[in-house]
This record gives C-alpha cells, sequence and structure tokens, in this order.
C-alpha cells in the first residue's frame, strides 16, 4: 500500500546529515512507489518570530509556511530530520513550528479531548530522524528523553500525527564514512517501508 509522504529537513544548512538522508529516505520511497514531497527549511522563506505572546493576533502567513500547511493536509506520513542543538531544534525549525502550528489550522481549541484541543491532522504517522553528539543512553536517561517527548507529544502528537517514531543518530558531529553509510542503509530500510 503506497504512502503520500512529505519530508521536512529541519537542518538549516546547505549540505548536512539530514539533508543527505532525506534525500535517501526520498529515493528509497519513491522506488517502492511511493509519493514523496521534500522541503528543506533552508530554501524556506518566513520570519520564524513570533513576535507575539498568544493566539489573538498572529501574523499573516507567508508563502511557504501556507505552502508546508497544504502540504501537512496532503500527506499520509510526516519524515521530520533534524539535529539536535542545545538540547532542542535548530532556531528557524522552531520558529515553523511557532508560526504555522495554530489554532483553526493545526488543532481545534472549541473542540476538545479530555482537557486538550483537538488535533486537525489526524490519522497521520511521523518518523523523526534525529543526529546529535548525545549518547543514546544519555539521552534516555540522564536527559529523559525531553526533546524527543517536545517533539512526539507536545508537537506531533497535539496536531495528530500518531503515532510517532524515533530513529536517533549519535556522535554525529564527525562520524567515520562507515559509520554515515550504516546509518543510510537504515535510512533507506525506513523509506522502503515508509516508516
Amino acid at each position: 500500500m503506497t504512502k503520500r509522504i512529505l519530508i521536512l529537513n529541519g537542518h538549516p544548512a546547505e549540505t548536512s546529515l539530514s539533508k543527505t538522508f532525506a534525500s535517501e529516505y526520498a529515493a528509497a520511497a519513491k522506488k517502492a512507489g511511493h509519493q514523496v514531497k521534500i522541503v528543506n527549511i533552508r530554501d524556506m522563506d518566513f520570519d520564524s518570530d513570533f513576535g507575539f505572546g498568544g493566539y489573538r493576533e498572529t501574523k499573516p502567513l507567508e508563502v511557504d509556511l501556507e505552502t508546508l500547511l497544504s502540504d501537512f493536509e496532503w500527506s499520509e506520513h510526516l519524515v521530520l530530520l533534524s539535529p539536535m542543538w542545545w538540547g532542542g531544534v535548530p532556531a528557524k525549525l522552531k520558529g515553523l513550528f511557532d508560526r504555522a502550528l495554530l489554532p483553526g489550522r493545526t488543532f481545534d481549541t472549541h473542540n476538545k479531548r479530555g482537557a486538550f484541543p483537538a488535533p486537525m491532522l489526524e490519522g497521520r504517522t511521523a518518523r523523526v530522524i534525529l543526529t546529535s553528539d548525545t549518547l543514546d543512553w544519555f539521552f534516555k536517561w540522564i536527559y529523559r528523553g525531553a526533546l524527543w517527548v517536545q517533539l512526539k507529544h507536545q508537537i506531533l502528537g497535539f496536531i495528530g500525527f500518531k503515532p510517532a517514531k524515533l530513529t536517533h543518530f549519535v556522535n554525529a558531529s564527525h562520524p567515520s564514512k562507515e559509520r554515515v553509510e550504516k546509518w543510510t542503509k537504515t535510512v533507506r530500510r525506513l523509506g522502503l517501508s515508509a516508516s
């Protein structure tokens, strides 16, 4: 069964492991017959500063953010690629979340699910491919997976992408060629299975 897959490369640099993995995932997914769109945040033009203290006022969304929201709606599976910097995602990616994930577009404050607004992008799944220098055990047990908790529950799950799964590649700043090849094989397998 084929899927509509949106790949969002959240690394702001021209070249990166995230961009490489995005391309490899896309090629494998296309080979398996899936429909694929790739968005590189570096190529997006928008003001990443939300600029307000609440949702009563919001800036009009730039064309690139409107297009991304349409891509979210089109997708059945989201692949989000990002490095972990200072325990979080790069500023432009965080700004994208702040600006684009708005009430009435991605969650419904007038329709509650328990104590929370109803997600408006339900029926979609996600895969996060995260690179960092933090060892996996340290990420899980010392940092308690804080970034993953934020991405899985407070961002993706909040707007309807469930389940969301994590692939975490560690010691990513200066990896050996062999390590990158191993990671790339993993990414290709994920692309072939659209998972």
